[in-house]
């Protein structure tokens, strides 16, 4: 039996991740759900050029900034779907801090996003983010992401 709390990433692959994001296409900016636990949420993005936010070959700020929210509300809607047994909520970002692009990403390259929960009250989620190409980290930041009941 699957536990829920802890899937293998076979499992988190297996997701359909349109089932778990109140975006709809063209502006859903995850992949892949890789990893999931209460702490740590990874995901992937295969940069295309049909994004809407490519520019010049490249994800823009705006779109690499969206695709990190989106890894929260991928993390939101797993919890939702598989361990409250409810619907998508919508969340919003209450906060960004100290947002660092080291570049963009290129058209043909896949972001890995490690997002890692630092705190969990009242419907405000705080986390810490780190976007990677490779081996190299093109993105730090923190966000508050509260969640509309």
């Amino acid at each position: 039996m699957i536990d829920p709390h802890h899937p293998t990433e076979l499992e988190t692959r297996a997701i359909d991740v349109h089932q778990l994001l109140p975006q709809q296409v063209p502006f859903v900016m995850v992949s892949q759900l890789v990893h999931f636990d209460m702490v740590r949420t990874i995901t992937e993005l295969l940069v295309s050029d049909e994004n809407i936010f490519v520019e010049n070959g490249r994800l823009s700020a705006t779109g690499l900034t969206e695709h990190i929210a989106q890894t929260c509300a991928a993390r939101i809607g797993y919890i939702n779907k598989y361990i409250l047994l409810k619907g998508i909520q919508i969340g919003v970002i209450g906060a960004i801090r100290d947002l660092n692009i080291h570049r963009l990403p290129l058209v043909g390259e896949t972001i890995t996003t490690t997002l890692d929960v630092l705190e969990d009250i009242f419907g405000m989620t705080l986390i810490q983010a780190v976007a990677t190409v490779g081996d190299e980290t093109i993105a730090t930041t923190q966000m508050k992401i509260a969640v509309k009941e």
